[in-house]
Order: C-alpha cells, then structure tokens, then sequence
C-alpha cells in the first residue's frame, strides 16, 4: 500500500501510519478498538480490506422491512445493520414492496438460508387484522425474532416500540402553548396498533388540553396513507374543518400537508401549523425546516440487535416491549396562531 494511502487511512482513524501498518499486516500490539476504527477507516474511503483482515462472519441475521421510499425505513435498517456487524454479524436486507414477496416468503427464503435470527420492522405484527399464528410457527422451528414499531401480547417475543402516546401529546401541547384550538391529525389505517396509539394518546391530549368531547377530538383525526399524497388529502380535509394545526403520522405526511395549505393561497407557520412524526433524514432541510416528532432511531436499533443476539445466544431475553422516548424537535413549521 502506498504512503499517500497509508497516510489517509491514518488521518481518518485518527492514528499514526506506523499503527495502520500494524493493523494491515497482522502485526500485535494493537488493542481490539484500535484495529476496529482502522478498519472502519479503511471501509470509509472505499479501500478493500486485505484478505486476511476479512472477518469470518458469525451468521447471518435477516432484516425485513417495509418499502425504503419512506426515509425512516432505510434509516432504521442501516443503524440495525452497523451495529448487526459490530457483532460479526452479516445481515440481510429484505424489503417488502407492494406486489414483490409477502413476509411469509421472505421468512421462508431466509430460514432456508440458514439465519441465526430476524429482525422484523412495521411488518404483519403491527397489523391487529393480521393472524399472528406465523409467529408462533417461527419460534417453533427455533428462529429467534424481535420486532419493531407495534406489539401484540399474543407474539411471545421482544418488542421495541417508540411512546406513540406521548408523542401525540408533545405534539398537541407544543401547539396549544402556540395559541391553537382547532388541532387535527392525520395518520394512517386504524388496524396498526401505532395508529391506535397515536389516536389514543392525541384524543386524550385533545381532550385534557383543550377541553374537547370525545366525539369532537375523534372528529378531528383523518385517517390516509403514510405518503405525501395521503398528507396532502387529510390536510385538505382537516383545514375543511377549520383547523389552524395539524399533527402528522410521518415526515412524508407533513410535507403532503404543507403542499395542501399552500395550494390554498396560505403559508406555513404563518396560517397553519405543521408538526412530522419520524425526524427521518434531511427533513431539517425542507422549507420551512420540519417541527417533528423524533423517533430514537440508534437506541430502538441497538436494542433490538442486542435483544436478538441474546435470544441467538439462548439467553431467553425479556419477552416484552420495550418502550423508547420520543423526543420534539422543534424548528420553523410551527407558529403562533395566526387569530
């Protein structure tokens, strides 16, 4: 290898030449962490790793998740990914897209291929419509699982779940604390149990908040598709309704929602008020910079690769949810009440 090479690889790792050249011929004296970030290093700025520095993998872990087109798919799989590797796990990315493979053969593919677990995110688990029978089936034929994003108390495995709840009431007393009163929401199908949180914990903060009736706070949620077209159709309905505010089940709603109140001649935070539910990547980028919702999204994967590894490991982990504080973020799509 070339000193110039040489030389960017020990600038990257932040170590002298003389311990990447250890490192890239086997040489000892180098503690486990140093040799890590060489590698990582050398993974970085594109440079193959010497043969004999490839680790042998300790199995392949499966990944399935819904369609990447939503931001925060891709960004929960590669957390899940990297931390999979740090492990000396390969993993296998398997998404779902409308007409390709159904989660069943997905699973079937990968427990033909021999994996050591799965990782499931928003799969049929979420889905209170769904038979989660295939689960059991699963545990069964001894393939540990953990999942992500909606629990169920009849999958006797671990569960990694942001509050939904209190998330819809962070979003809803940000607003009031703005001077709003005609909040709505718009969110996706109601047979997904974080649907079902969100409307729980959004009413009963519309409720608490703002002294509304039962009827009126479920009157203010629209239910859509998690796109920016669904986004954009409940923000047209829920501004119908005179709403001034609108909280939003994901990032790619809220942008829907923001196009929807422009078409109408108005601006956002200046009329209306949009808050997003993710904090998915480049979103503080938009215009106006998105008021979200931010999902955990490295401490949710950690946890459920460190679940995972526990059950590969036949320490039978904790069979329950574990449940992660989301965080608001607040930037320029919200404002005061323009009445």
């Amino acid at each position: 290898m070339t000193t110039a090479r040489l030389s960017d690889i020990a600038a990257q790792a932040g170590v002298s030449e003389a311990t990447v050249s250890r490192v890239l011929n086997g040489k000892a004296g180098v503690s486990a962490t140093t040799r890590q970030t060489v590698l990582a290093a050398l993974d970085v700025l594109g440079y193959e790793r010497p043969t004999r520095l490839r680790q042998r993998s300790a199995g392949l872990i499966g990944l399935i998740t819904p369609e990447l087109s939503n931001p925060i798919f891709p960004a929960l799989a590669q957390v899940i990914e990297q931390v999979l590797s740090r492990h000396g796990f390969t993993p296998v990315l398997c998404t779902q897209t409308p007409g390709g493979s159904t989660e069943d053969e997905l699973v079937e593919m990968l427990v033909e291929r021999g994996v050591a677990g799965i990782v499931f995110v928003s799969g049929l688990h979420a889905d209170t419509t769904a038979d989660h029978d295939r689960y059991a089936k699963l545990t069964g034929r001894q393939v540990p699982f953990v999942l992500i994003n909606g629990f169920s108390e009849r999958i006797a495995a671990p569960f990694i779940s942001p509050d939904d709840r209190a998330a819809m009431w962070m979003a809803v007393q940000h607003l009031t604390e703005l001077g709003h009163e005609r909040i709505g929401l718009a969110v996706g199908q109601k047979r997904y149990v974080p649907v079902l949180r969100k409307i729980e914990g959004f009413t009963a903060a519309v409720q608490q908040l703002l002294g509304r009736t039962p009827e009126e706070a479920a009157d203010l949620v629209h239910h859509t598709l998690f796109s920016v077209e669904g986004g954009h159709a409940a923000a047209g309905a829920l501004l119908d309704k005179g709403c001034t505010a609108i909280v939003c089940g994901s990032d790619m709603m809220a942008l829907g929602a923001i196009r929807a109140v422009r078409q109408r001649g108005l601006s956002v935070p200046q009329d209306v008020s949009v808050v997003g539910f993710d904090d998915s990547p480049l979103i503080a980028f938009t215009e106006p910079p998105l008021t979200t919702i931010r999902q955990p999204v490295e401490a949710m994967a950690t946890a459920a690769v460190d679940a995972l590894l526990e059950e590969v490991g036949g320490n039978a982990g904790q069979r329950s949810e574990f449940m992660f504080q989301p965080e608001l973020v607040m930037r320029g799509s919200t404002g005061a009440n323009p009445r």
